[in-house]
């Protein structure tokens, strides 16, 4: 099998729709995915674009996520609406909920969707972005499979939990912050994976405390919650570990206590040893700028905060400070021209997928 080879953006996105429409999702609905998955491509996040759709393609197969997206709507109430979610397409899901967030927020200044019974959502900043390319500001929350331990604690209690937040710049991006609230989340560990890499010490300790490094066993361990992610921040409270853990349930409480949702063990996906729908929970928040202040300034301002922070003075060494949402902006514009990189052990992925849903077998020429 060849080595990593450059794939064009567009054949990418058609392939990952393609995929989709197969399983039998409707059209708009393989669209949606497709967007979501591409934008991490763009984005430079391998974890979570094409890297993740054997992901969730073997969830469809094994029945614990549903292809057709079904919404119960459980209150909407003027500025917020809890939803059930049924365990469809967790992009579906979530891109219909910031939409309708800031819909809310066009007619009440502020918006919030609170979901329950979802599934992986993808990429969390896909979803503020919405919101930033409407000249709003964006917020969402997820929880997700254990795999925290508290603070003091050996067991994994709490999920990656990411939090992600966008708002327009008078710049040529948003600022657009997305990150777990662990050191590092489970798809990185994928991708160091499939390249036969091992994992940074510091990232993953087991439950007597100890840093572990084999990529491959952490993963199984994982399932076996014998491992945890480091907390952000670091492994105790003197080295601020505490803030991560408190961040995580405070996403935690976000992602479930609204909604009536499921919680930290119960996410797991397993009962009585069979596999079952995950019941993962979001937040969408959506706010008006215009209702606070005219969205030029508003611009002007997250700009020249943005400048500010570039032009600051640098660290020895050191030539250049980015903000949140730029390295993303510039990953686009080389990934457009060069293509998505596709290694070989996503490339064995990739044809496991095309040979069971017998797609064209030269899609990708491996």
């Amino acid at each position: 099998m060849p080595e990593t080879k450059q794939i064009p953006v567009q054949k990418i996105y058609e392939f990952i729709k393609d995929v989709f429409l197969k399983l039998g999702a409707p059209e708009n609905d393989a669209k949606i995915c497709a967007d979501v998955l591409i934008f991490a491509d763009l984005s430079g996040i391998e974890s979570h674009g094409i890297g993740r759709l054997y992901y969730y393609y073997e969830r469809i197969k094994a029945g614990v996520q549903n292809i057709v997206t079904e919404i119960d709507i459980v209150r909407d109430n003027k500025s917020i609406a809890v939803w059930d979610g049924n365990h469809g397409m967790g992009h579906v899901i979530s891109y219909k909920a910031m939409q309708t967030a800031i819909d809310k927020a066009k007619k009440y200044g502020m918006g919030s969707v609170a979901v329950r019974n979802s599934t992986h959502y993808g990429v969390a900043g896909f979803y503020p972005k919405m919101a930033a390319e409407q000249d709003m500001i964006g917020l969402t929350f997820t929880n997700a499979r254990p795999v925290i331990a508290p603070i003091f604690g050996s067991k994994p209690m709490l999920g990656t939990n990411p939090i992600a937040f966008g708002a327009p710049s008078d710049c040529e991006f948003p600022f657009l912050y997305d990150a777990a609230t662990s050191i590092t989340q489970r798809g990185k560990l994928e991708v160091l994976e499939r390249k036969n890499e091992p994992t940074p010490e510091g990232w993953v300790i087991d439950n007597q405390g100890n840093y572990q490094t084999d990529t491959k066993q952490i993963l199984r361990d994982l399932l076996a919650q014998k491992v945890s992610f480091v907390a952000l921040g670091g492994t105790t409270e003197l080295t601020g570990g505490h803030k991560g853990y408190g961040l995580a349930a405070m996403v935690e409480i976000m992602s479930a206590a609204l909604q009536a949702g499921s919680f930290m063990h119960e996410l797991n996906g397993l009962e009585n040893d069979k596999r079952v729908p995950y019941r993962i929970g979001h937040f969408f928040m959506a706010m008006n700028i215009d209702f606070f202040i005219d969205i030029s300034e508003f611009k002007k301002i997250t700009g020249d905060i943005i400048r500010s922070l570039q032009n600051s003075e640098k660290a020895p060494g050191q030539n250049r400070i980015y903000v949140a949402g730029e390295k993303e902006y510039l990953n686009e514009i080389q990934i457009r021209k060069n293509g998505i990189p596709i290694n070989t052990g996503l490339q064995k992925n990739i044809n496991i997928i095309i040979n069971d849903l017998n797609l064209d077998r030269s899609y990708f020429g491996f």
